[in-house]
């Protein structure tokens, strides 16, 4: 299956971690060669891909937020929780995972994906359905940071008990009577963050699953954050704690 990036950090961090195969770059005639387009085609260059000029209409056909630049790839490398696990062992650190329970929306996916990149978080599992997948508008929306993290797909309720085994907590995002605020939660040592969708929060089973629930307090007249920017937050909490 092939698929096109499009937009120039993402093409560039989709080069730049080599993780995919690539058959096409297409760029604009006459688009303004900024430093990161000349990246991208000294990259392109380096996996022997030929640079394609093409008309903006081409691009435009494909994405309308082309940025003048659109790279054709095979579809994304999915990891699995053997892979993370891993990368932790290797790296000689504590566990760092990123759960998501139904997250649908690909620009809270993607922002999400750029968080846990930014803080350290080793890898991210989504569920197989009824959840927002690797797709092209994700990795723009995560400005490439999709292609240097492990995510793999399961189910959540499995995935906790591999981490439960690795003596890791698992911590539920959300706010209910039984929920602590985030800034008395213990994000020291081997943990799994879960963040859940945008409208339902975690599901039962999910929550259920968690070893605690934690929530971020909020002065303002809203109900809630958005659940990437909540997630976000709780991010770099753990990230702080940790560095």
């Amino acid at each position: 299956m092939k698929e096109w990036i499009t937009g120039r950090n993402p093409v560039y961090e989709c080069l730049r971690s080599n993780r995919r195969h690539f058959f096409r770059l297409l760029v604009a005639r006459g688009v303004e060669e900024s430093a990161r387009l000349s990246e991208i085609q000294t990259l392109a260059k380096g996996v022997k891909l030929q640079v394609e000029r093409v008309d903006k209409s081409e691009l435009s056909a494909i994405d309308s937020h082309h940025q003048g630049v659109a790279l054709q790839v095979s579809a994304y490398p999915y990891a699995d929780m053997a892979d993370i696990f891993y990368l932790v062992e290797k790296k000689g650190e504590t566990l760092f995972m990123l759960l998501l329970d139904q997250v649908q929306d690909p620009q809270n996916f993607g922002t999400l994906i750029r968080s846990a990149e930014l803080f350290g978080v080793h890898g991210i599992l989504i569920p197989p359905d009824r959840a927002a997948g690797v797709t092209p508008a994700v990795v723009h929306a995560s400005s490439g940071g999709s292609e240097h993290l492990l995510i793999a797909q399961g189910n959540l309720a499995q995935a906790i008990d591999l981490i439960k085994a690795r003596n890791a907590w698992v911590i539920g995002l959300d706010i209910d009577q039984t929920s602590q605020p985030l800034e008395k939660t213990n994000l020291s040592g081997a943990l799994a963050l879960v963040v859940g969708s945008e409208s339902a929060g975690l599901r039962r089973l999910v929550r259920e699953n968690c070893d605690l629930i934690t929530h971020i307090p909020t002065s303002g007249r809203l109900e809630s954050l958005n659940a990437a920017v909540a997630g976000s937050i709780a991010l770099y909490a753990v990230y702080l704690r940790r560095n």
